[in-house]
């Protein structure tokens, strides 16, 4: 489980396809420890498992992703240079600064507008119809690995306001119209929904 709560931003340093996965290798300098052999991680909001690391200079750790995770999240686009944000799992008695996050990602939602205000950035986004249903205002949803409030829902389109904060310790400040984002809804939301259609 993670927080939403970006720690870290990673640089993906090398991609290798295979004919199931792909591996990565990510560098992290602003990760002081590295993680164990087997621990989960979210990068950019995907739970990936951490099957090798080394520390020189910098932190690096190795992940892979498989066909599900590739079809469904951004990973398939990660190219060398792509920066991650970046998640440790939630230890108990950790405090939850965001919300409940699982790692799991519902889908790609795609920025359809980004205005600059003076202190703030809006980002208006569009969710696949399947998943919109979960998406309320004043709630919560997980963009790329960070924990964000909902500001306003119409239909299938949301937007959030981003805090200079925020922008300054993310890959936000990059995004633009057009880009997809990894969109993991509100775990409460789904559960409620799933309880409620077996009732």
């Amino acid at each position: 489980m993670f927080t939403g709560i970006v720690t870290a931003i990673g640089t993906v340093v090398s991609v290798q396809k295979h004919p199931e996965l792909t591996r990565f290798v990510i560098d992290s300098p602003e990760i002081a420890n590295p993680p164990a052999i087997g621990a989960s991680i979210a990068c950019s909001g995907v739970c990936l498992t951490v099957v090798e690391a080394t520390v020189g200079d910098d932190l690096r750790f190795l992940v892979e992703a498989g066909p599900e995770t590739l079809a469904l999240t951004t990973a398939s686009r990660w190219t060398l240079g792509t920066r991650l944000n970046l998640e440790r799992a939630l230890r108990m008695g950790d405090e939850l600064g965001g919300h409940l996050v699982s790692g799991h990602v519902d889908g790609l939602a795609e920025i359809v507008e980004r205005i600059e205000h003076p202190e703030t950035v809006e980002f208006r986004f569009r969710a696949p119809k399947s998943l919109s249903r979960f998406i309320a205002q004043k709630g919560s949803v997980c963009l790329d690995g960070t924990s964000l409030t909902v500001n306003g829902v119409d239909g299938d389109r949301f937007d959030c306001h981003l805090i200079p904060h925020t922008l300054a310790v993310t890959t936000w400040q990059a995004r633009q119209k057009g880009d997809p984002v990894n969109l993991e809804v509100d775990l409460i939301a789904r559960y409620t929904e799933r309880l409620l259609t077996v009732r």
